[in-house]
């Protein structure tokens, strides 16, 4: 698993000679450095046989078991910054709630659950999807510790709808990311727990030292919203005479990214000694005895005699058949084949021959680019080496990296600007190395996007300099989920973007009015299809009529931003006039009253998806009214209504298997 950001090899006399005299693009070998931190966790041998130290009782440092001191970067919460409720900030700290189960408001939720929001007709599509592991990540939370310990355990407690945890990685000293643990296929067989647990799996063996810990979580296998309480590092701490050890190898470890080791260069993948004639030679135990003038008698057999030596030793037995070499084949249908190929192994590719290299740099490959599966090896290297392939570039999406300074707002300012220009779609969502001055040269280069997603991108008050984000006039989905910026620039956006068809202003801050918001959209975006407002604010029934004139909408989801109003018309106007909605999320808007549950059944006839959680006013005879009339719902979520009793669950249960419905229940399991 890593990506070899090198270029152009020498020229060759031959076509199809192995590129070992490669000519790097880049000072550093992503592929040689992620082989030596595989060998013994990261550069290690600290207190192994590798280590001149012998460890003994005296100097193995003491066992310690830490609780997170703080949260550094996550990619969704539940809750807002300025709220102690559902946010990622209660990872810190000892356990508060486990192990009893339950729905709580001091532990970290994050935003989905399930394949619903893949369902929707906001979902979007994967940039560059054949980069995606198996298993991929859909969140994830960077946590730091007080101490420094080499990690035998680690533990998260999980306090309702267990099952997400994915992966588990430790930055070490050498700044680099180890995955300490991957789910297997065996775990995901296992059906989620149904209670809470200590989920602690069993680590990788390793002698790095860490205080950092990433945690991803898939949520597709959860039946509802998961929740962790704490996470705790445990481990062996070092002396000082280890760490001086650990700072001599970090110290080698810099001087040797510099100048990687030509074998790993010149390599061909699954070959840890040479290319096919090595391999050939080996197979058929080609021993030959050349005594002194060995050099030279072997040289002039390789180039005289070893076709036919080979004719003439069938590794197999069989009659040699005529030879067919896959550089034969056309150009065009090499290029299709590799296109089906991820990032990393394009680039292992270009180390087999001249000719492979051609292809695997070849512009088309590079039309859409994503390093967010890449996020722990993504650097301002990699974007140098890309710029020079990807002059075709359409699609590129940087989401969740730049972490730690790997990326350098510089350097992405450079790659936009020689790159930029043709992009319709940038992705940048949980960027950490964004500036002000990144975003100007957004919207001043980028003119031609449809999509634009910074999900996660800025505190408030607003840090970034959005104003240029006033040039771009193409967009079609603009994604500012929990991003802070000012509610004139976000006006004069809409109206610059009259064929946006996908807006996201969920947790935009306080400082946007909502109803204003949707009169401009209302005006200038009449073909939008969905619109996310999740905990955003001061959206009024009067904002209510304005979004009932978007006559194309599918997705509304107006959950925790009309907590007490009266909707007064407004749900009615909205169901009469826009026919195709598919999902509608009310979340906690108390104000909804019976009268409104019976217009969703009466013109909800198109909806898939419809959330009432923590609505006062329910009964179960609406609820049966929503599923008569509403022949294509799919998901209904009823969880957390006050109104529904515990003798009302058994009915609800026969419902969902009668309608087919997936109903949501605050029921313990």
């Amino acid at each position: 698993m890593s990506l070899l950001a090198h270029g152009e090899p020498a020229e060759s006399s031959e076509t199809d000679s192995p590129a070992v005299e490669a000519e790097p693009d880049v000072l550093v070998d992503f592929t040689a450095m992620l082989q030596r931190q595989r060998q013994g966790g990261e550069y290690g041998g600290w207190f192994g046989c590798d280590s001149k130290m012998q460890t003994t009782q005296s100097d193995q440092g003491y066992y310690l078991e830490q609780y997170v001191l703080g949260v550094l970067d996550f990619s969704s919460q539940y809750g807002i910054d300025y709220s102690i409720s559902y946010t990622a900030a209660n990872v810190i700290g000892r356990p508060t709630k486990f192990p009893a189960y339950g729905d709580y408001p001091e532990t970290f939720p994050m935003r989905t659950y399930g394949d619903w929001w893949q369902r929707a007709p906001s979902a979007t599509r994967e940039i560059q999807p054949q980069n995606l592991p198996k298993l991929e990540t859909h969140d994830y939370v960077v946590v730091y510790f007080e101490e420094f310990v080499v990690p035998t355990e680690v533990a998260i407690f999980e306090t309702f709808n267990p099952g997400a945890v994915v992966r588990i990685w430790a930055y070490g000293l050498t700044k680099n990311w180890t995955c300490l643990w991957e789910a297997t296929e065996s775990d995901l067989a296992r059906p989620p727990p149904l209670d809470s647990r200590r989920f602690a799996p069993p680590l990788k063996k390793t002698t790095m030292l860490t205080k950092t810990l990433r945690i991803d979580f898939n949520h597709s296998r959860l039946n509802y919203y998961t929740e962790i309480d704490a996470i705790m590092l445990c481990g062996r701490t070092v002396t000082k005479t280890q760490n001086l050890l650990a700072k001599q190898q970090i110290r080698q470890h810099s001087r040797t990214l510099v100048s990687p080791p030509p074998e790993v260069i010149g390599s061909t993948p699954g070959d840890s000694g040479g290319g096919s004639i090595s391999y050939k030679l080996r197979t058929l135990k080609f021993q030959p005895n050349c005594g002194e003038d060995g050099a030279t008698k072997l040289h002039e057999f390789i180039n005289n005699d070893l076709v036919q030596f080979l004719a003439d030793n069938c590794v197999d037995g069989e009659e040699a058949a005529p030879q067919v070499c896959l550089t034969d084949l056309p150009f065009e249908i090499l290029l299709r084949i590799l296109s089906y190929l991820d990032l990393k192994s394009l680039f292992r590719v270009g180390h087999v021959s001249r000719t492979f290299y051609d292809i695997s740099t070849h512009p088309l490959l590079y039309a859409e680019i994503s390093l967010k599966p890449y996020w722990d090896v993504a650097s301002s290297e990699l974007l140098c080496t890309l710029a020079r392939r990807a002059t075709m570039l359409r699609k590129l999406d940087l989401s969740w990296c730049g972490g730690f300074g790997n990326v350098s707002p510089t350097e992405f300012k450079k790659f936009l600007t020689q790159r930029g220009d043709n992009l319709t779609h940038l992705r940048l969502n949980s960027c950490k190395f964004l500036n002000a001055s990144c975003i100007e040269n957004v919207g001043i280069v980028c003119d031609n996007l449809i999509e634009l997603s910074l999900r996660n991108c800025a505190t408030e008050p607003p840090l970034l300099n959005f104003s240029c984000l006033a040039n771009l006039k193409n967009l079609e989905r603009l994604d500012l989920f929990q991003t802070y910026f000012e509610t004139e620039l976000l006006l004069s956006m809409l109206e610059g973007n009259r064929k946006l068809k996908h807006l996201n202003l969920a947790f935009c801050g306080v400082s946007v009015n909502m109803d204003n918001v949707a009169a401009h959209l209302a005006t200038y975006n009449t073909q939008l299809i969905s619109l996310d407002l999740w905990k955003a604010h001061f959206l009024s029934s009067r904002g209510l009529q304005s979004l009932a004139r978007l006559h194309q909408l599918e997705e509304l989801d107006l959950g925790w931003c009309m907590r007490e109003a009266s909707l007064g018309d407004g749900l009615f106007q909205l169901l009469s006039n826009c026919p195709k909605l598919k999902k509608l999320f009310l979340s906690a808007v108390r104000g909804t009253t019976e009268r409104d549950l019976m217009h969703i059944a009466a013109l909800g006839k198109n909806l898939e998806q419809l959330d009432l959680m923590g609505i006062l006013n329910i009964t179960h005879e609406r609820v049966y009214d929503i599923l008569v009339n509403c022949p294509k719902l799919q998901l209904l979520d009823l969880s957390f209504c006050d109104n529904i009793m515990d003798r009302d669950f058994d009915l609800l249960a026969e419902w969902s298997r009668q309608f087919n419905v997936d109903i949501k229940s605050s029921r313990r399991h």
